[in-house]
């Protein structure tokens, strides 16, 4: 019974260390699925045995708790026979076996710096204390959850070095950028020097030019200054017959506006005699119906 004890200790080292790559000293449901190759069992089989071993229902297994369960599985009660009917002297003997090749007295700082070459997070962080800490206090008190921590270094430093070689792509690009913009700058400053020349060479031309154009417009300003004389001393002519029109048109407001009120009086007078003329021949008709009744009375 001892000599089958220690081979399948020994095969419960092997699959043990098989699935627990990182030697974090404990295996998950994940790392459990590393046995796929090893073991003619599924995942879900696996998952199912995974199930069984755990005791303590935190979600990892220990060593002892994987060896005395995979006993169990294949037939072998470590509990019984030998002599040892003390369950927990026998796992004592199989946590001692186990830690004689475990070897735990080693460097927790080792442990952390292979878990960080393992994940190629090494020269990701400047200053790794902080994640060694957290590393170190999950492996104490939470180890179920190391497994997704060490998940999330691997995607954190994945995407850090991503962001790096994007940053040196970048770098590069504007390096070749800055090398054909420089070489553009001086390409610009050549053309540039070779059309300001040009265009000095223009300039004096449309100097000459312009001095030309220049005399001959004084010569047409001067011109132009004497009709512009000649234009104002019209200007002040019209003026004054303006102001003399304008008195003339005055006086010949006022008396079309006395002529209006002669006018007007006028028109009374004229109405006044129409009324009494209108008066004398009603009177004068009412006398020669008198006398002509008179001469018909004489008649008679």
């Amino acid at each position: 019974l001892e000599e089958v004890e220690v081979e399948m200790l020994k095969k419960a080292r092997e699959l043990f260390q098989l699935c627990d790559k990182d030697e974090k000293g404990f295996i998950t449901k994940l790392d459990m699925q590393r046995l796929q190759s090893e073991l003619p069992l599924t995942l879900e089989q696996l998952e199912t045995v995974f199930d069984s071993l755990e005791q303590n229902n935190n979600g990892y297994l220990t060593p002892v708790e994987f060896s005395m369960g995979l006993g169990k599985l294949i037939g072998i009660d470590l509990c019984q026979g030998a002599g040892r009917t003390d369950r927990s002297s026998h796992e004592e003997t199989f946590e001692s076996g186990w830690s004689d090749d475990m070897d735990p007295a080693d460097d927790e700082e080792k442990r952390f710096c292979s878990m960080m070459e393992q994940l190629g997070a090494a020269q990701v962080f400047e200053d790794p204390s902080e994640v060694r800490e957290l590393w170190a206090r999950l492996r104490k008190e939470r180890p179920e959850l190391l497994s997704s921590f060490e998940e999330f270094l691997l995607r954190v430093s994945s995407y850090i070095k991503e962001v790096n070689h994007e940053k040196e792509s970048m770098e590069q690009a504007l390096k070749r950028k800055e090398t054909d913009h420089d070489r553009e700058v001086r390409c610009l400053y050549e053309e540039m020097e070779q059309q300001i020349k040009a265009e000095r060479e223009r300039i004096i031309c449309q100097e000459a030019l312009r001095h030309d154009r220049s005399n001959l417009l004084q010569k047409e300003l001067r011109s132009k200054e004497q009709e512009l004389e000649k234009i104002l001393y019209r200007q002040k002519k019209l003026e004054h017959q303006l102001q003399s029109l304008n008195s003339e048109q005055l006086e010949t407001r006022v008396q079309n506006e006395r002529l209006r009120h002669l006018n007007e009086n006028l028109l009374e007078e004229l109405e006044k005699s129409k009324w009494e003329l209108e008066a004398v021949k009603g009177q004068l008709q009412k006398l020669q119906k008198d006398a002509q009744l008179e001469q018909e009375q004489k008649d008679r």
